[in-house]
This record gives structure tokens, C-alpha cells and sequence, in this order.
């Protein structure tokens, strides 16, 4: 039997919550192993955008995640932004790939130059210098210079960027729809069956 896909989740504070809560709910039900971080910004996102009640600490917000998408016992873990002890901030016992949802572009700074000050930014770190799959999915408008060359920079380095741009040939008629079209690319990336969206080619079920 496979071991099951490991996976870290982290939201940053830019608008787009929906996408990285629905990426957590559709990474437990393919039966991966989450470890989500949720920066003090995407705190606030979360209470902005949506009705979700997600608590500030760490155990209360993984309690409540676990519950509100049917995660098994131990499947979901969050930690907090100064757990330095959490198997994400070392090359030892970092998950195979991780995805920061939405990605914020002062975060991308800080992925770009390295810093590590914070729980996001050194498991981030961890993934680039140990050569394990990286998705960052930014969602700004219009992007600076500066956020496109951190972009340009982060690639070289071997992370993806997937920008949260939805397409519309699928002619989505909600909100809902247009999330799911960017959860299926990054869970396409991941190698994760998804039946959120069918792919180019494929016929709809």
C-alpha cells in the first residue's frame, strides 16, 4: 500500500482565501497528509471574505478545520507561525510538496531573498534548497516590476507559479466554480485526481 501524499498548505495574506481553504478541503478528501500554516494577515482574509469562524491558535484552528472538512485524526495539522519544531522547517522531515494559496507578494519578496523569519518562509525555504515541488499561487493586479521579478526568481529557482487567474471557456456560473478552476490546476500539479474540471479535450461528466 503507497503511503499517503504529503502536502503543506500555507495561506498568506492576500485576497483569494477561498482558493487555499477549498485546496485544503479537496487535498483531505483525496486522503493526503496536510500540514497547513496560516499566516496572521490570512487571519484576517479569512474573517473578510468569507463566514468562516477560524480561530487564532494553532490547535483551535486544526480542531475546527478537521471538523468542518471530515479530516481522519492526525491527517490535518496546523502549526503556528514560530513552531520551529514542525517537520516543515527541516530538510528531514519536510513533506514532499507544498503550496502556499493564495501567495501574497510581500511573501514572495521574502521567498525570493531567502528570509526565514517566520514559519511560511523557512518551510518555503526548506522546499527550494531540498529540491521539492513549490506552488505559489499570487494573486495581485496589476503586478510591479519588483513582484515580477521575485516571480521570475522564485522559477529559476524551481518553484511554479499559478497565478489565480480562473479561465472562463468553461463558462462558470459561480463563484464556487471559478475557485474550483484554479484548485484543479493546482491539484493537476500535484498529481492529484480531481473532478473539479475536466481537462482541455475532455468532455464534462
Amino acid at each position: 500500500m503507497s503511503e499517503p501524499l504529503r502536502v503543506a498548505v500555507a495561506l498568506t495574506g492576500a485576497s483569494g482565501a477561498q482558493y487555499g481553504l477549498r485546496l485544503i478541503q479537496c487535498l483531505v478528501e483525496a486522503g493526503a497528509e496536510l500540514s497547513v500554516m496560516i499566516s496572521r494577515a490570512a487571519q484576517v482574509v479569512v474573517a473578510t471574505e468569507t463566514d468562516l469562524q477560524l480561530p487564532g491558535e494553532a490547535s483551535k484552528a486544526q480542531a475546527y478545520l478537521s471538523g468542518l472538512y471530515g479530516a481522519r485524526p492526525g491527517q490535518l495539522q496546523v502549526f503556528s507561525r514560530e513552531q520551529w519544531m514542525a517537520p516543515v522547517a527541516s530538510g528531514s522531515g519536510a513533506p514532499a510538496a507544498m503550496v502556499v494559496c493564495p501567495c501574497s507578494t510581500g511573501s514572495l519578496s521574502a521567498f525570493a531573498c531567502g528570509a526565514s523569519d517566520n514559519l511560511i518562509e523557512r518551510a518555503v525555504d526548506v522546499a527550494l534548497k531540498e529540491r521539492r515541488q513549490l506552488i505559489l499561487v499570487p494573486r495581485e493586479a496589476p503586478y510591479s516590476a519588483i513582484h515580477l521579478e521575485n516571480m521570475l526568481k522564485l522559477t529559476q529557482m524551481g518553484a511554479t507559479i499559478l497565478p489565480a487567474s480562473p479561465g472562463f471557456y468553461q463558462r462558470p456560473a459561480s463563484v464556487e466554480e471559478m475557485v474550483d478552476f484554479i484548485v484543479a490546476r493546482i491539484l493537476d500539479q500535484l498529481g492529484v485526481e480531481q473532478t473539479l474540471l475536466p481537462r482541455w479535450g475532455e468532455k464534462s461528466c
